[in-house]
């Protein structure tokens, strides 16, 4: 399984939380990850959102099919996202779009087993690998280096 994780783009400061929308540095840096991503995923990816807008406008710069999760919302735990992906033994290529600071502690428990405060930058993404080989990192990109 390759679970990539993806934290939304850089959003608008402003209430309410949920609501807030991705600024131009935001939906730039989602279509440069997009491009990215799109180059070097096989058909048959899934992308699963957290309902928070910034994180679906994100999602939106890959597909127009990503499906909407509420337990992927601000509040959601490093624990429940990672069965949300099916992490580690689902099948295939999912991208989880979603917050910091579940996303970095995410990152986290699936490679070491311990959720840590580790930080992912906005719109960056981790790409983990989990087979016969055990789990290992094959990449780590922020926008800034597309």
């Amino acid at each position: 399984m390759d679970l990539i994780l993806w934290r939304h783009a850089d959003a608008e400061d402003r209430m309410p939380d949920e609501a807030r929308q991705l600024t131009g540095k935001g939906r730039t840096q989602a279509k440069k990850m997009a491009a990215w991503l799109a180059s070097r995923l096989p058909a048959d990816y899934r992308v699963i959102s957290s309902p928070a807008l910034r994180a679906r406008e994100t999602a939106a710069a890959l597909t127009e099919d990503a499906v909407i999760d509420k337990k992927l919302s601000t509040s959601a735990t490093p624990q429940g996202l990672l069965k949300v992906a099916g992490w580690p033994d689902g099948a295939g290529k999912v991208i989880i779009v979603g917050h910091q600071p579940t996303l970095g502690a995410a990152a986290a428990l699936a490679l070491t087993g311990e959720a840590a405060a580790w930080s992912l930058k906005k719109g960056a993404i981790w790409w983990l690998v989990h087979d016969a080989d055990g789990v290992r990192v094959r990449a780590v990109i922020t926008p800034g280096i597309l």
